[in-house]
């Protein structure tokens, strides 16, 4: 496999037990954002892709695919992952899913 091969959509499973979201493609763990819930909101703590899969896409991937669930379930985020806080302000679309209380910039 080619790190040429851009990555275009994953898997996404919650798993609460482990306070993360997995991001699956083709049977093996391309990433993971944790995170912490906190009424009504979710605190992104960091994101992590694993090796085989770094410079494929795969964080803004699952960025995205995270960002679309936890609007799915009607909560705010609090993104505390520089990645993520980064990605957010690249996406406008996604701005109106920060907490009041998440300070700019």
């Amino acid at each position: 496999m080619s790190g040429a091969d851009r990555v275009k959509s994953l898997d996404l499973r919650d798993e609460p037990a482990k306070s993360q979201y997995e991001g699956w493609h083709d049977g093996q763990l391309a990433g993971y954002v944790q995170y912490n819930r906190l009424d009504g909101s979710v605190a992104l703590m960091h994101t992590q892709v694993t090796e085989a899969f770094e410079g494929r896409g795969v964080g803004g991937v699952l960025a995205r695919a995270v960002l679309d669930d936890i609007r799915a379930k009607g909560h705010t985020v609090r993104p505390y992952c520089p990645f993520l806080k980064g990605w957010i302000d690249k996406h406008p679309e996604y701005q109106d899913l920060l907490a009041a209380d998440t300070p700019a910039g």
